[in-house]
Order: structure tokens, then C-alpha cells, then sequence
């Protein structure tokens, strides 16, 4: 077996409250292979969204190693973490995170005019049109229904042609229908770009469509199931 795409040994979260330090994620060791797609699903405060967020850097794990593409993400300061996501991982988040003040189009050209992409709108107009909103590229995310956004979201994250797609409740703000559209334009563009994909979510449909799933309880694995697997 190749070595993983992104390896995690030992690692722990630690956050400060108001009563002191409190333990998120507790000695997390866990490969994620290049292709695989990946769910983590577990009840809310299990630390599924901490987990994914030291995947890609936007926590600072407080004991152990996480590797990405061979990386060790603690050897980078916040900038070279900042252009390494830039360049290897996309990133979808349940709330949007679009610039108000920007069109559709300009929202997912940004990244690709900081990473010094040549034709970076063509680039952008190209991953509207494949989530479907080449007709919305001049308008504005207040102009935008929800499902609008977040497809505008996930073409951002994949206009830069990640490595890593990781994305977090992606579905959790949208109705069912615009949920099912998500769900197959999440996959669509994983299959397109061949990008490993890593998501949270608590919806059943979603989860079943991984390869892998990784349930977490109290900040720990609780179970990992492949492939064919009953939720409970």
C-alpha cells in the first residue's frame, strides 16, 4: 500500500474555557489513502468538526502528528499553512463563507488570482458552469438562494484542483432537494478532479456514499466501518 495522503498519529485538541483547558479529541490515529472518500459521522460535541479542522491546519493539534501530502503540518508557521491549504486542499463549510461584496464568479476566481493561476476567470467560469451557475456568475451571494451558495462554495474549493476536498456539513443548511443536488455535485467534482475527499456530516444518505466511515464518540473512534455498513 502507498503511504496515505494525510496521517494522523496520537493527535489531541486541547482548547482553553472559561474553567481551564478542555480535552476536544483524544490520541487520534487514523490514514486516509489518495482517492478515498471518507465520512466521519458521530453525535454533536463528538468532535467531528475539530477533527476536520486539523486535517487542514485550521486548528493547531496539541499533542502528536498530523502529516498531509508528507507535510508536517506542525513544522508550518500560520502563512505556510495559509498557501499550502491554498494550493492542496479545498475546504467547504456548512455556512458559505462567501465574500458579500464580490459576485460569483469574482468568489471563485479569488483564489485561483492568489495562488497566480494564469486565466484565472476562465478557470472560474469553467467550475461555475460545472456546478450548474454559469447563468449566476455576475451575481452577488445576497442575490443567491442557499443551495446557490453553496455551490458557489464548492467550485471555489475546487476551482485551485485540490488534493484534499474536505468539507463540513456541506449539506446541513440546505432543504432535501438542495441537499441530494449537493451531495452529487460534492461527489461529481471529487470524480472529476480525483481529489480525496474527507467530510462531516449526519446525514445517512451522505455518509453511505463513502468508502469509509468513522464514527467518533467523546473525542475518540468509536467504530470504522467500510463500504457496507448499518446506521444506527
Amino acid at each position: 500500500m502507498t503511504d496515505p495522503i494525510l496521517s494522523l498519529q496520537n493527535a489531541t485538541l486541547s482548547l482553553n474555557g472559561n474553567a481551564g483547558p478542555v480535552d476536544i479529541l483524544h490520541g487520534i490515529s487514523l490514514d486516509v489513502q489518495r482517492g478515498e472518500t471518507l465520512g466521519l459521522i458521530g453525535p454533536s460535541g463528538s468532535g467531528k468538526s475539530s477533527l476536520l479542522m486539523l486535517m487542514g491546519g485550521l486548528e493547531h493539534a496539541t499533542g502528536g502528528q498530523i502529516t498531509v501530502l508528507g507535510q508536517n503540518l506542525a513544522d508550518m508557521n500560520e502563512d505556510a499553512l495559509a498557501r499550502f491549504r491554498r494550493a492542496r486542499i479545498g475546504v467547504v463549510f456548512q455556512s458559505f463563507h462567501l465574500i458579500p461584496t464580490m459576485t460569483g464568479l469574482e468568489n471563485v476566481a479569488t483564489p485561483l488570482e492568489l495562488a497566480g493561476v494564469r486565466d484565472a476567470f476562465g478557470r472560474a467560469a469553467a467550475e461555475l458552469d460545472a456546478v450548474d451557475l454559469a447563468h449566476r456568475a455576475d451575481h452577488y451571494p445576497s442575490q443567491m438562494s442557499g443551495g446557490e451558495q453553496q455551490r458557489v462554495a464548492l467550485a471555489r474549493a475546487a476551482a485551485p484542483r485540490p488534493d484534499i476536498m474536505l468539507a463540513d456539513e456541506p449539506t446541513g443548511n440546505l432543504d432535501e432537494a438542495n441537499g441530494r443536488a449537493i451531495m452529487d455535485l460534492l461527489f461529481g467534482l471529487r470524480d472529476r478532479h480525483g481529489a480525496t475527499l474527507v467530510l462531516v456530516t449526519h446525514a445517512p444518505d451522505l455518509a453511505r456514499r463513502c468508502d469509509r466511515v468513522i464514527r467518533l464518540r467523546d473525542g475518540r473512534i468509536d467504530a470504522t466501518e467500510t463500504v457496507e455498513w448499518a446506521w444506527v
